[in-house]
């Protein structure tokens, strides 16, 4: 006479913080199907997200605590064209670019995995491109407002604070763009050579992460655009 096999009885979940760690531990497919590199670029995202985080929530607590009334954004980044003031113009147009290079950036993701090599070069080209576009205009913003007497310890229109936020703020932000413009150069002369074509698993890889840090670059103008500029 046969038995069935007996099933041991389901381990009984512990409660609170420590059950959702024990499960979420417990999950290979969460942690083992992740390389290394997805895993340290989202490490890193996160870590950014909190210094960005940061800085607007202090620019926030600044501009609601100061007493000197706050320059007006629509004033201040305003374009004189045709003898006419345009007002947040050249934001707009940046803000209009660095988007547009997120569309291509994700294009090249596709066309990665798609092993499609000369495609995908060119688009991590023209992300770079308007990347660089972003910062090339975002140094004529700097320029102009450092020729009407904005600096970090002041400007000419109110709080003093406006200065020291608008360069802390926007530099940190141009210098991951920069960086970032650097990276997909390299990368897609890499994409471009064929160096990934022999790779195993994941070899288009590199693209994917690229993609990551370059949306989250594009995510952060975002905040940055509602809060410094629309505000």
């Amino acid at each position: 006479m046969t038995h069935a096999p007996s099933h041991s009885p389901a381990q009984p979940r512990t409660p609170g913080l420590r059950g959702v760690v024990a499960d979420w531990s417990s999950d290979q497919r969460a942690f083992k199907s992740a390389s290394w590199r997805k895993a340290m670029m989202w490490i890193f995202l996160l870590s950014d997200t909190f210094v960005f985080g940061t800085f607007l929530i202090g620019y926030m607590t600044a501009r609601m605590s100061t007493v000197t009334p706050w320059p007006n954004p629509s004033e201040v980044f305003a374009l004189h064209v045709g003898g006419q003031e345009l007002p947040l113009l050249l934001i707009a147009i940046m803000t209009f670019v660095l988007i547009s290079s997120s569309g291509t950036m994700a294009l090249a993701v596709n066309f990665g995995y798609r092993r499609d090599r000369r495609t995908t070069a060119r688009l991590m080209f023209l992300t770079a491109l308007l990347g660089a576009t972003f910062v090339g205009m975002q140094v004529f913003e700097w320029s102009k407002l450092i020729s009407e007497g904005v600096r970090p310890w002041g400007n000419p229109w109110g709080a003093q604070q406006f200065g020291a936020s608008f360069f802390m703020i926007t530099g940190f932000h141009g210098a991951h763009v920069s960086i970032g413009v650097a990276f997909l150069v390299a990368i897609g002369w890499k994409v471009m050579r064929g160096d990934y074509e022999t790779g195993g698993r994941g070899s288009y890889e590199n693209v994917e992460v690229m993609g990551l840090y370059w949306h989250f670059v594009d995510l952060v103008w975002v905040f940055i655009f509602a809060f410094f500029y629309l505000w």
